[in-house]
């Protein structure tokens, strides 16, 4: 086979890997979402006094979800800008505070987030089982 040949064979197979570029981790909605569904349970526990957070599943949930990205072909540091990046966890923020709202939650009434979190408990939903009524 000639350089030339070769050459092109080579770039042929390189081409389709480069244009399949990974998307921002905030893309992936099973890794986001999960880490979504975590925050709410956690901002619920924060000011809920007679409710507590599920923490040892959600650490090994948080490490199930860095293995998985790390499947996909993130790197750590890629993993790491995600989670440390001031404007992902502003997204997020606004994100949850959104949906903290439309069920009647306000940081005036902590009581509100009890009433949230007993309803996301009662549900066994993906917020609820990282919580636990005391």
């Amino acid at each position: 086979m000639s350089v030339l040949k070769t050459i092109a064979l080579t770039t042929a197979l390189i081409i389709p890997v480069a244009a399949e570029a990974k998307p921002p981790l905030r893309e992936v909605k099973e890794i986001d979402n999960e880490l979504y569904y975590i925050a709410i349970a956690n901002e619920i526990s924060e000011y809920c006094p007679s409710i507590s957070g599920r923490r040892m599943k959600a650490i090994g949930v948080m490490w199930g979800l860095k293995s998985k990205a790390n499947k996909l072909g993130y790197s750590d540091k890629e993993i790491r800008a995600y989670v440390d990046s001031d404007a992902e966890k502003d997204r997020m923020r606004a994100k949850g505070e959104a949906y903290l709202a439309q069920n009647g939650v306000s940081y005036d009434n902590p009581k509100s987030f009890c009433t949230l979190g007993r309803n996301e408990i009662k549900r066994n939903s993906a917020i609820g089982v990282y919580l636990r009524a005391n």
